[in-house]
């Protein structure tokens, strides 16, 4: 017993009608940011990773301040 087209057109209706378009367009735009968010996060985490800090250096230039 496999779902057919029916089955999912009579779910969808139920969904609009309980919710509404408004409603769901406004879930998806949220859904969207949450995910634009998500990417841009992990695009500068990558930028951070990709040029690791050398502890050395910085403790030598703090040194020669002093």
């Amino acid at each position: 017993m496999s779902i057919g087209i029916w089955q999912i057109a009579i779910v969808v209706i139920l969904v609009v009608l309980l919710f509404g378009r408004g409603k769901i367009s406004s879930l998806m735009g949220d859904v969207a940011k949450g995910i634009k968010s998500f990417k841009k996060g992990m695009a500068s985490d990558v930028n951070d990773e990709s040029e690791p800090k050398n502890i050395s250096e910085d403790n030598q230039d703090t040194n020669k301040k002093e």
